[in-house]
C-alpha cells in the first residue's frame, strides 16, 4: 500500500534519524549506535550550561556523526577488501594499542588477495604512517560537512561535522586544530560516540576509564568530566528512536515540502557516494519513475519520486567488494546483495513520516513472477507504484556502467525490459510508460499533449485554470511552490498565454479539463 506523504508531518529529526541508521550500516557500527550517541551527547550537553541553540547543534552533530562513512568506501575496499569488517574493528582506533592496531591491519589489509600481495599492501600502509588515517578523516569530514549543509541543519552543524576527527591536543585531522578551536558540538559528539561504542565493546567501567584517560588528549576535559556512570545509563534505553525524538532541544522542526525534498536528495547522494559506479543513480531513478507515474496518472507521483531517492539506502550496508567485483558473484555475495532492500526498509520504517515509503522503496528488485528480492513478492502484492520503480531502476542500472559490464545503449536496455515483460517479470504498461518517459518512441501510453506539455504540466494547468494559487497547487500535488512556479512559467510560454483566463480557455479548447 502506497501512503501519501504529507510534508507537514515530516520533521528534520526523523529524516536525519533515518540517515543516522543508514550511516550505522555503512560505518560498520551496531544498528542504532548513532541514535544512542545522540541521546548521550544531548544528555551531556544538558548538564553543561549550553543554550537551547547550542544543545540543538550538539544533538544534530551527534546524529550525523557517521554521515561521511560512504565518502571513501571505494578507497577503503581497495585496501581492506571488506571495508565494513575493517571499520567495525577500527572505529575505536584511537583507543587501540599499537599492537592491537597492527593485529587488525594484519587481519584486514588485502583480505582475499594472495599472501605475497597482502604482505606488500600491509607494508605500504605501515610505511605511510599517519597518511592513510588522515586521508580517511579528511574524506569523512568533507563529505559530512557538505551533506549536513544539504540536509538543512543550522550553520554551526556542518562546520562542526568538518572537525569530528580533530583532537584536543592538536594531533587530529584534517586541520590539526586544538583545544577551544574545535567547535563545541564536535567535542560532545566525540566523547559520546566513543563512550557509547566503548561501552558496547568493553563494558561501562572500561568505557569510563578510557574516556577519563583520554581527557586532555583526545577530548575536551570539561566534556569528558561530564561523562560518568549516571550519564551512561541513558544508553540502556530499549527504544533510542523514541528518546531521540523526545530529546530534540527546542522541540521538533517541521519540514516544508521543498525542505523535505532537499533533505531526501541529500540522502540519495549519501547512498550513491558508496561507489563511483553509482554516482547519480538514485536521483536518475527518482526522476524517471516520477515521470512515468505522471504519465500513468498514479495517485501520488511525488511519493514515487521520494521512494526512488531512498531506494538504495540499504546499499551502504553491503561491502564495496561485492558491489565492485568485476566478475560473477558467489552465493554468499548474492545473499548480501539480497539484503540491501531489506536494510532500506528497516531504516525508513523507523521514521513515521517516511514509513509510508519503506515497502515501496524496498520493492525495487521485486518481480511479478516472484523471482525478485528481498520478499519474493508476486504480482498481487506489487501495486503500480512499485512496478514503476522496479522498471525505472532496472532501466537506469542497465544504461549505467558497472564493474562487470559496460553501459548498455538505451535501445538495448529497452529490449531487455521488453524481454522481462514477455517473460512475466515486469508489467507491460508500466514498462511502456518508463520507456516513453526515457524518450523511446512508440511506447507512449497516453496521447500527445498539446504544445508539448508534460503530464505534470497538464496537472498544474488544470488546477491553475480553476483558480488555485501556486501554493495551493503545490499542496495538492505534493511538490514545492517554487517548482510550481517554474511549471507555470513553462505552461504560459508553451501555450502562448500570459493570464489565468487564457490558460482556462486553452484548457477548454484542448479538452484538458474533461479527463
Amino acid at each position: 500500500m502506497l501512503a501519501r506523504i504529507d510534508s507537514a508531518d515530516a520533521t528534520l529529526a526523523e529524516v536525519v534519524g533515518a540517515l543516522s541508521l543508514a550511516a550505522d550500516l555503512g560505518a560498520g557500527q551496531p544498528f542504532e549506535h548513532g541514535l544512542r550517541t545522540c541521546v548521550l551527547a544531548t544528555r551531556l550537553a544538558e548538564g553543561s550550561g549550553l543554550s537551547d541553540d547550542e544543545r540543538r547543534d550538539v544533538y544534530y552533530v551527534a546524529l550525523l556523526r557517521s554521515i561521511g562513512c560512504t565518502s571513501d568506501a571505494h578507497e577503503q575496499s581497495v585496501v581492506f577488501g571488506d571495508e565494513l569488517a575493517a571499520r567495525a574493528e577500527l572505529n575505536l582506533a584511537p583507543h587501540l594499542s599499537p599492537r592491537e592496531t597492527l593485529a587488525v591491519l594484519g587481519r584486514r589489509v588485502g583480505a582475499g588477495a594472495p599472501p605475497l600481495r597482502r604482505a606488500g599492501m600491509l607494508a605500504g600502509v605501515l610505511a605511510g604512517g599517519s597518511r592513510f588515517p588522515r586521508q580517511v578523516a579528511t574524506a569523512h569530514c568533507e563529505a559530512a560537512e557538505r551533506l549536513g549543509a544539504r540536509i538543512g541543519v543550522r550553520e554551526p552543524v556542518p562546520a562542526a561535522l568538518r572537525r569530528l576527527f580533530e583532537r584536543w591536543d592538536g594531533k587530529g585531522a584534517p586541520a590539526g586544530l586544538a583545544g577551544e578551536a574545535i567547535p563545541v558540538p564536535a567535542r560532545f559528539a566525540q566523547v559520546a560516540y566513543d563512550a557509547a561504542l566503548l561501552r558496547s565493546v568493553r563494558g561501562p567501567e572500561a568505557a569510563l576509564a578510557a574516556v577519563r584517560d583520554a581527557a586532555g588528549s583526545l577530548y575536551d576535559p570539561a566534556v569528558a568530566a561530564l561523562c560518568d556512570g549516571a550519564a551512561l545509563e541513558c544508553l540502556d534505553t530499549p527504544e533510542p528512536w523514541d528518546d531521540v525524538v523526545e530529546l530534540e532541544p527546542g522541540g521538533p522542526t517541521p519540514l516544508s515540502t521543498e525542505a523535505l525534498d532537499t533533505a531526501l536528495l541529500a540522502a540519495a547522494e549519501f547512498a550513491d557516494l558508496k561507489s563511483p559506479w553509482l554516482l547519480g543513480h538514485s536521483t536518475a531513478v527518482a526522476e524517471l519513475a516520477e515521470a512515468a507515474a505522471w504519465r500513468l496518472r498514479l495517485a501520488d507521483p511525488a511519493a514515487v519520486r521520494r521512494a526512488g531517492l531512498l531506494h538504495d539506502l540499504g546499499r551502504v550496508g553491503v561491502a564495496n567488494g561485492v558491489w565492485e567485483r568485476p566478475g560473477p558473484l558467489g552465493s554468499a555475495d548474492w545473499e548480501a546483495v539480497r539484503l540491501h532492500p531489506y536494510y532500506a526498509e528497516r531504516v525508513l520504517s523507523r521514521a513515521p513520516s517516511l514509513a509510508g515509503l519503506a515497502v515501496l522503496a524496498a520493492s525495487h528488485h521485486e518481480r511479478l513472477d516472484g523471482s525478485g528480492y528481498h520478499r519474493g513478492s508476486r504480482a498481487d502484492a506489487l501495486p503500480p507504484a512499485a512496478r514503476v520503480l522496479a522498471a525505472a531502476d532496472a532501466y537506469r542500472a542497465m544504461t549505467e556502467a558497472r564493474p562487470y559490464r559496460a553501459a548498455l545503449e538505451p535501445e538495448a536496455a529497452a529490449g531487455e525490459l521488453r524481454r522481462d515483460v514477455r517473460e512475466g517479470r515486469l508489467d507491460a504498461d508500466l514498462v511502456a510508460a518508463v520507456l516513453a518517459s526515457a524518450g523511446h518512441r512508440g511506447e507512449a501510453t497516453r496521447p500527445e499533449r498539446p504544445a508539448g506539455l508534460s503530464e505534470l504540466e497538464v496537472e498544474v494547468l488544470r488546477l491553475l485554470a480553476r483558480g488555485l494559487s501556486n501554493k495551493e497547487i503545490a499542496a495538492r500535488l505534493t511538490i514545492a511552490p517554487k517548482t510550481v512556479g517554474h511549471h507555470v512559467a513553462h505552461i504560459y510560454a508553451k501555450a502562448g498565454v500570459s493570464t489565468r483566463a487564457a490558460v482556462a480557455l486553452f484548457a477548454m479548447q484542448h479538452r484538458l479539463l474533461d479527463e
